[in-house]
């Protein structure tokens, strides 16, 4: 999720969740290659289990941006092929790539040979016109010949000639697709993405396949997914806002000495206590307020700790 998946707010959720895998922001291979790697690759290690999202249409450089995130110490190279924005579409990224397995097949090929570490592929379950199952059965049957044993899919097909905005509310979602693709496939990692909005529901989905990416949920309301680790991973962890929230604060002043913009860095906690007694003034603290670790440290006076 772009400007929204970024390092501070992957620090922030593994206060929450020590194991729940976290993604990057999509990122193009030619960035990776000719940008600042320290700004689009440094992390801590704290944020591991960490996957790198890159946007690719060419082996080649699919395979240098790769080996570089590798040296960062990603622990997956994850490529997309479902972002269908208009921007994806002018450069043959993306989710205009679901018409080309043997390219991504040969993407998967050059960076296995590359860096010995074979990519994981995000897609959607069709494009525009597609119907039912059968154009995702292909692509992954085709894609997964080459050895990929990841995929992620999006449980929507992408119309190419709406807005990402749109692309996110329409056709409806089809996990039936996605859970059919792995009775198919039981050899594969099959992990269903898409609306998944509760834990409820995650624990719902590991019953048919083998993972749940949540998405804009666990941006907009990360402590619903506070017990993740006891109902996924059967870690008896029981994560304390309160405790998250001086955490982070920490990290904003060792960020702030870095020169790090205080708000980039707090954003991530503006939804920390929604449903909690006191959340909109603490949102408002947050908003309105001076982005200091002492700033975040009197709001929470507003707010009830023991939730």
């Amino acid at each position: 999720m772009l400007e929204r998946t970024d390092r501070h707010f992957r620090f922030f959720f593994r206060l929450i969740s020590h194991r729940a895998r976290l993604y990057t922001e999509m990122v193009v291979d030619r960035a990776i290659l000719h940008g600042d790697p320290e700004r689009l690759l440094a992390h801590r290690a704290e944020e591991r289990p960490l996957a790198l999202q890159i946007a690719s249409a060419d082996p080649s450089l699919a395979a240098r941006a790769a080996a570089r995130a590798l040296f960062y110490g990603f622990d997956e190279v994850n490529l997309n092929v479902g972002c269908p924005s208009e921007k994806s579409q002018r450069m043959g990224i993306g989710a205009v790539l679901f018409r080309e397995p043997e390219r991504v097949a040969a993407i998967h090929r050059a960076v296995l040979a590359e860096t010995g570490v074979p990519i994981t592929v995000k897609l959607r379950i069709g494009l525009d016109e597609d119907e039912g199952y059968a154009p995702l059965f292909r692509f992954v049957e085709r894609v997964a010949a080459a050895g990929v044993r990841v995929f992620i899919v999006h449980a929507r097909k992408a119309l190419l000639t709406l807005s990402t905005r749109k692309n996110r509310e329409v056709p409806p979602l089809r996990h039936d697709l996605v859970h059919r693709l792995k009775r198919d496939f039981p050899e594969l990692t099959v992990v269903t993405n898409g609306g998944i909005a509760t834990l409820k529901e995650v624990r719902f989905h590991l019953q048919r396949v083998d993972g749940a990416m949540v998405g804009r949920a666990a941006y907009e309301n990360p402590w619903r997914f506070a017990g993740v680790d006891r109902a996924v991973f059967a870690l008896d962890r029981r994560p304390n806002r309160c405790r998250v929230a001086r955490a982070m604060a920490g990290y904003l002043e060792a960020e702030l000495q870095k020169g790090t913009p205080g708000r980039t860095v707090i954003r991530p906690l503006i939804s920390l206590f929604n449903g909690v007694p006191g959340a909109r003034a603490w949102r408002r603290a947050l908003t309105e307020g001076p982005a200091t670790p002492e700033a975040v440290l009197d709001a929470l006076a507003l707010v009830e700790c023991s939730k």
